[in-house]
């Protein structure tokens, strides 16, 4: 089994974000498993490493992501950017220096939004931030979902036709971006 972790860019209990990120889940294949990662940490302080006063909830976070070969963020826009709660995440994993959770895992991005834009800041800001962390990113095709909250019913399914089939053609061609850029654990796998 491969695990894909899955960083839900919203700590709202019932974001439009958590809500197409549990059915992108349902959508992976056999031979995959989605972990969602909860991303619910204190603010990063690099003091917190220099004087060895690690919160918890940065070590399990740590130790969660790195035995995860591949990461789908999905991700509200917030102030034409990302939320602060998933810059904060990668910048929690990317410490201490030189032992970055991230480095080498291949990762995909769903943006989304209750308006036409779907995120488009977001996606792309947070793209930047990846190639920093030598995440190789899917290019294509990129997932920009615009008035989300029309197309989850209040189940958290989607009944539009296209859209579901974009959302499939999305996972099946991240399943293969992973295959084309495993990690040592997606190796095992």
């Amino acid at each position: 089994m491969i695990k894909v972790g899955i960083l839900v860019g919203s700590l709202r209990n019932e974001s439009f974000s958590k809500k197409l990120a549990r059915y992108v889940a349902s959508l992976l294949p056999d031979g995959y498993v989605a972990e969602f990662v909860d991303l619910n940490l204190p603010l990063y302080n690099q003091d917190y490493d220099d004087d060895n006063r690690v919160p918890p909830a940065y070590t399990v976070f740590r130790n969660t992501m790195k035995e995860i070969p591949a990461v789908l963020f999905v991700t509200p826009e917030y102030n034409r950017s990302v939320p602060a709660v998933l810059k904060n995440a990668l910048d929690v994993g990317s410490r201490p220096y030189g032992s970055s959770v991230w480095n080498g895992k291949p990762a995909a991005i769903i943006s989304n939004s209750p308006s036409k834009l779907s995120g488009f800041g977001a996606n792309h800001h947070l793209r930047q931030s990846l190639v920093f962390l030598n995440m190789p990113v899917m290019q294509q095709p990129e997932a920009y979902i615009g008035e989300v909250a029309d197309l989850l019913d209040d189940q958290g399914k989607i009944h539009n036709e296209e859209t579901v089939k974009f959302l499939q053609s999305f996972v099946d061609a991240f399943v293969v971006w992973i295959k084309t850029h495993p990690t040592g654990r997606a190796l095992e796998g």
